[in-house]
Formats: structure tokens, sequence, C-alpha cells
């Protein structure tokens, strides 16, 4: 089918506003993406699950590659698309269709933006803990299609843990509801998992039922400097135990990182002395900030009397709490010498001093003047790399540096970002080949025809 018979056959599904031409369609933001990714043959932009299905119908019907948009603020190429493909945005899917406070769920569309979401229930009293720094922009579906972690996973888990039901259309057109509002239901298999980090290989989510949290009525968070990395483990046990459970972010900053987030052009002074190896933001989220707020000092004291803490900031009020907040969340310093090259991996707390020192030592010997920067939800077993060679020819050499010592250490060369394009060389390295091809077996079961954002996750087989 021709690209202007297509058109017409989209503006017939979905009405004039329900179709992008390429080229209006390369001028819009690009989200985190590279500008020059975003190409496309036509841009579709449905508004309900029914559109959705008829775009994919006649796409299966024709064979035609669909490519699925949310926020567009994934890091590994999950989202690019080519000029033969066409993309299909969600951006009109945004309604927040229930929030029911007796049962703590909502019903949303998956176009509703992270932060939409968490704003809506606020007003119940309820929260939506998954919480990320692209919250403004990233989508619901978006962050099922990826299964994505951010900030609070040491206690709320990663967003499978907060997605109860979901709808999904199947590359054929197919519609697959399972809007579950129940947190046991073991009637047959949990088919809202096929979905979920799937990335849109399998399906296009286009509802969700969400599982919701009472809003919390206490907030407290230190940052505080560490001798070494074992006080940095140390530390986290002792809070967690501490805390009876109300640990909430457990943010661990390498010395390079925290020097880089608090010296100009960076906005934050800091607050605490240069010079320590390791400084850790930690936060507690509570019933009652009387008790909550004396119970996370006591327990930052009792550390600083066991020589975990070298020195502590104790937020006083929301404004310093903020403040200590963005400091972690600064992460745009590390294009001060140029774009970097990022990394996103996990691996067991134990092992991470000793890779994260074979890193910087094969990275050193490569290039002397590089720059890396290391920090992450350790709480989590998550970490971020972050790498500044200079070259952007040099990725790959990096990246093989960064992806290879994970493999002996059973760590992942994805904790939270997904696999996409970026990371599909490097899916062995944490994935066996009975695992790769019971994926693979999915993907022909679902999607024969390998037409839903082809090419990601798996290499063609």
């Amino acid at each position: 089918m021709d690209t202007d018979t297509l058109r017409a056959h989209l503006r017939d599904l979905l009405g004039e506003a329900g179709v992008v031409d390429a080229a209006d369609a390369a001028q819009r933001p690009a989200g985190f993406m590279r500008q020059d990714t975003v190409q496309c043959r036509l841009l579709a932009r449905p508004r309900s699950t029914d559109e959705v299905a008829a775009v994919l119908r006649l796409c299966h019907a024709q064979r035609i590659p669909v490519v699925p948009h949310g926020g567009r603020t994934g890091l590994v190429h999950g989202a690019d698309a080519t000029p033969a493909q066409l993309v299909l945005s969600l951006e009109r899917m945004n309604a927040i269709e229930a929030i029911d406070p007796r049962q703590r769920v909502a019903v949303a569309q998956a176009g509703v933006t992270l932060q939409a979401l968490q704003e809506a229930v606020q007003p119940h009293g309820l929260a939506f803990p998954l919480d990320l720094g692209a919250r403004g922009s990233a989508t619901l579906g978006g962050n099922a299609a990826t299964n994505a972690g951010g900030n609070r996973v040491i206690r709320h888990g990663m967003m499978r843990e907060r997605v109860l039901g979901l709808e999904a259309v199947l590359a054929d057109g197919t519609v697959v509801s399972s809007l579950n509002r129940m947190l046991k239901n073991n009637a047959g298999y949990d088919l809202k998992q096929l979905f979920i980090g799937s990335e849109g290989t399998l399906g296009v989510i286009t509802r969700l039922v969400l599982r919701l949290a009472e809003l919390p009525a206490s907030q407290n968070v230190a940052l505080v400097a560490l001798p070494d990395f074992d006080a940095v483990a140390a530390l986290l046990g002792h809070m967690d135990r501490a805390l009876g459970g109300g640990l909430s972010a457990f943010e661990v900053m390498w010395r390079a990182f925290y020097e880089l987030v608090t010296t100009p052009p960076a906005a934050s002074a800091p607050p605490l002395a240069h010079g320590q190896p390791f400084y850790a933001l930690v936060e507690s989220q509570g019933a009652d900030q009387a008790l909550d707020g004396p119970r996370f000092v006591a327990a930052l004291e009792a550390a600083m009397a066991q020589g975990w803490i070298v020195d502590a900031a104790v937020a006083s009020s929301a404004r310093e709490c903020a403040a200590l907040w963005a400091l972690r969340d600064d992460v745009m310093q590390t294009a001060r010498h140029g774009w970097p090259f990022t990394f996103d991996v996990s691996l067991p707390i134990a092992a991470m001093e000793g890779y994260v020192a074979q890193v910087q030592g094969a990275l050193a010997a490569r290039w002397p003047a590089h720059h890396c920067w290391v920090f992450g939800h350790l709480g989590d077993g998550n970490l971020h790399v972050v790498v500044h060679t200079g070259a952007d020819g040099d990725r790959e050499a990096v990246e093989q540096i960064v992806y290879a010592p994970l493999a002996p250490l059973q760590g992942s060369v994805s904790a939270e970002h997904g696999i996409g394009l970026e990371k599909k060389p490097y899916l062995h390295l944490s994935r066996s080949a009975a695992e790769i091809a019971l994926m693979r077996t999915l993907k022909q079961a679902l999607d024969p025809l390998q037409l839903l954002n082809p090419g990601k996750v798996l290499h063609d087989s």
C-alpha cells in the first residue's frame, strides 16, 4: 500500500487530527530521543483501544511494521523508527478513567503521564509511588512496556508490582482485556506479565489498572558522607531495620558524581564537604512527622556512632528535602564536557565496589583523560555508570568494558531501562540461550509477521 492510500485509510479510522505526515512528525519534540531517530512513514494518533485495534488490523493486513510511542523518554533506542515504519503514538489516550479510593486502584489510559496520575490521586489521600525524573513526560503505558523503576523501588517495587491489570492489542488487532482490580487473582496464567517489560514487541498496552498506596504523611531526607563501601552496605541494612520498613530510597553517589553536581555550573552548593569516597541520600516516608522525624535522626546518630557516617546534612523542611533530591537528580551535569555514554546495570551489592574499580581501571588504561561518574539506586542493586571519552566512536569499546564483567557476577546489562536496540548485542550476557529461545517463541506466537516494534530486544531469528 502506498503512503497516500495508507494516509487516507488512517484518516477514515482516526479523523484528520489522528494522522501526522512524516515531515511534520520529524519536527515534533523528540523527548529523550535524538531528533534524527524520529523518522516514520506516517504517525497515527488513536484515541481509544478500538482505534488502536483498527490501525493494527490495517497494518497487519498490509504487512506494515509499527513502532509504538509513549513519552519518548527511553534511553536505549527502543522507540526508534525508520521511514518505512508507522509510528503509533498513544499521546491522545490520556484519560484517567477511574480512581477508587476504597479499592486503592486507578484505571488510566496508556498515554497518561506519570506526573498526571500522581497529582490526580493526591486529593484522595493516595499516591502512585513509582517515581522517576521524567515523570512529566513519561507515560504509564511506556512505564509498563519498559517495566520502569526509578527512585523508590526499594520500598514499592518496579512498575510490574504496581500493575494489577491491563488491556493490550496484539499485532493482528486482537484486543486482550484483562483489567483485573484485585491484588489476588490466581485464575490461570497472568497474561499481563507478557506485555510488561516487553517494550512494545508483543502488544500495544492501551489501558491499565494500577495499584495505589496511602499518601505518606511524613518525609525525612538526609545526605550523608561515608568513609568506605563497607560502611555504605552496613548503613543500608541498619536504616532499613531501624526505620521498620519506612526506608523509601537509598541513593548512593561515588565521589566524582557528588563533586560534579555540587560545583559550578551546577546550581547546588555542597551540603557536605568534598573528599569522602561515597555519599548517600537516604529517605524515609511514614505516617507521623512528629514521631518519624526523631526516629530517623536517632537511626542516623546510631550509624554515626558506629563509624558508618562521617558527616550528615538532615533536611528540616519540604524545601530542603526537595533541594537534596534535586542534587541527586541533576544528572545532566554529566553532559558538561559533551554528550556521554550512559549505562544502567544491576549486580549484587557485595560485588559493586570491585566491579566499579575494574571498570574505572580499564577506562583509565584506555583513555587516561576520560570522565566516569557512578551513582544509582544502590538499595535495588542498580548502578548508573556514565562515561565520557570525547569521541562518539569509542562507544563499542566502552560498552565492552562496562558490560563484560557483569556475566560472571550474574548481573544484568539492564536494570531499569530495557534493551531496545542499544543493548541487544549484550542480552546474552544476562540471559541464557534457553531464555532467549523462549523469548523468540513468545514473539513468534504473538507476532509471527514481526510487525510490532521490529528489531528491538531480540536479534532477528
